[in-house]
């Protein structure tokens, strides 16, 4: 099996790289200092193609692949994660449904400005009470008279709000089976009346993102609107999560290589007993703890991201779990799973952020705070953890039916 990158993959990432180290880092402080979304970062991100990185040319994307867009999102967030969160959301959450489900109207009409970065698109499916539980959605779009009429609510959602979002796919129950919610992915343009963008988050990290909870107030828009089939919402948003967690993971891989960079950086200024803190063997084990971890936690997000796509190719997910039983085994499963690779990219970026001292690096308090959010974005991580275990459990059930009880 060859790890090795393309020479195309290659030049995406060393671009992106010296992209963020020349553009993005410099503008970064002041960004998260003064809570204010990097308009011209987006714009420069988008004349170098990275939000159409996996798009075909057809719709005027670059027709990279999916682990192209990660190399982009990791290294743009190694600089700030909150522009990271901007790219992966516009692509994996705003785009991708359109590019995926859309009808060649909705296409032609929104994803030339979609691709190019001049607008961005948003995904509204977690609510106050919904979230990984899509049937406790309470958004509800009924059809009156050819149009869809949509009351409800959305929460923490990623570029909604500023002065290039152009709309919002929704989630909302059209209608019932039995007992069971019919849920459908819906387009509701900005300035649509009765959707409503209110007022941004007070966040702990991601200052530079642009993230708002949203209401609909009999809110109006052509039958047309809708995306793919109708009752078609909860397979769609599945899809598009998928990739999205990937990405998340990609993000997290950003931030703990900016961890490390920054702790790396440091134990070679500070000097304690003589000599930097580099050189004593207690340090020198965290800092290869630390680079171990980013290194396995990236190793299995671009796995991932080569899977994605492509779950007939190779190893299914099942059969890498049946090997679950030992941690390197494990940690393969995570790779081929995307669930488990964000959670394992999300967890080795809390714990390298546990290494740095705060105090004296100021520039990692950033990456501290947001980094709780990435075992829960996409869904939490309880939930991430008991997919592990239903994945360990079903494993044990053909080796072991005693073992599997216990689990």
């Amino acid at each position: 099996m060859d790890f090795a990158l393309s020479h195309e993959q290659q030049a995406i990432r060393d671009t992106c790289r010296d992209f963020a180290r020349e553009v993005v880092a410099p503008a970064a402080e002041k960004l998260d200092r003064n809570h204010e979304f990097g308009y011209d970062i987006v714009r420069q991100m988008g004349e170098l193609g990275l939000f159409g990185l996996p798009f075909s040319e057809e719709v005027g994307g670059a027709g990279g692949d999916f682990l192209s867009l990660c190399l982009a999102i990791e290294e743009i967030s190694r600089a700030d994660a909150g522009v990271g969160i901007t790219l992966e959301a516009a692509v994996c959450l705003g785009s991708s449904p359109i590019y995926s489900f859309g009808s060649q109207d909705q296409k032609s009409k929104w994803l030339p400005d979609l691709v190019a970065g001049r607008k961005l698109w948003a995904f509204g499916l977690t609510e106050p009470e919904a979230g990984s539980d899509a049937g406790a959605t309470k958004t509800r779009a009924d059809s009156r008279n050819g149009s869809w009429v949509i009351n409800g609510a959305k929460q923490f959602i990623t570029n909604s709000g500023t002065e290039i979002s152009a709309g919002v796919t929704i989630t909302a129950v059209t209608g019932r089976t039995g007992d069971e919610p019919e849920l459908s992915a819906i387009m509701v343009p900005t300035g649509t009346p009765g959707y409503h963008v209110l007022e941004s988050y007070r966040k702990l990290g991601w200052h530079s993102s642009d993230t708002h909870p949203l209401s609909f107030e009999s809110c109006e828009v052509p039958v047309e609107n809708l995306l793919g089939k109708r009752g078609g919402g909860y397979r769609q948003f599945l899809h598009t999560l998928t990739g999205g967690r990937i990405a998340i993971a990609a993000l997290s891989v950003g931030v703990a290589q900016a961890c490390l960079d920054a702790s790396l950086a440091y134990a070679k200024e500070r000097h304690a007993f003589g000599a930097p803190i580099s050189r004593h063997q207690a340090i020198q084990f965290k800092l290869a703890d630390m680079a171990m971890e980013t290194e396995v936690a990236r190793t299995m997000v671009y796995r991932a991201a080569s899977a994605y796509g492509h779950e007939g190719a190779g190893e299914t997910t099942d059969e890498v779990r049946r090997l679950a039983r030992y941690r390197t085994a494990l940690i393969s499963g995570w790779a081929k799973d995307p669930e488990f690779a964000r959670l394992f990219g999300a967890d080795a970026t809390f714990d390298l952020s546990d290494h740095c001292d705060f105090d004296e690096l100021m520039e990692v308090v950033e990456l501290a705070g947001a980094d709780q959010v990435y075992t829960v974005h996409g869904f939490t991580e309880d939930f991430a953890r008991s997919l592990r275990r239903k994945g360990i459990r079903a494993w044990a059930l053909e080796a072991n039916e005693q073992l599997a009880l216990a689990l």
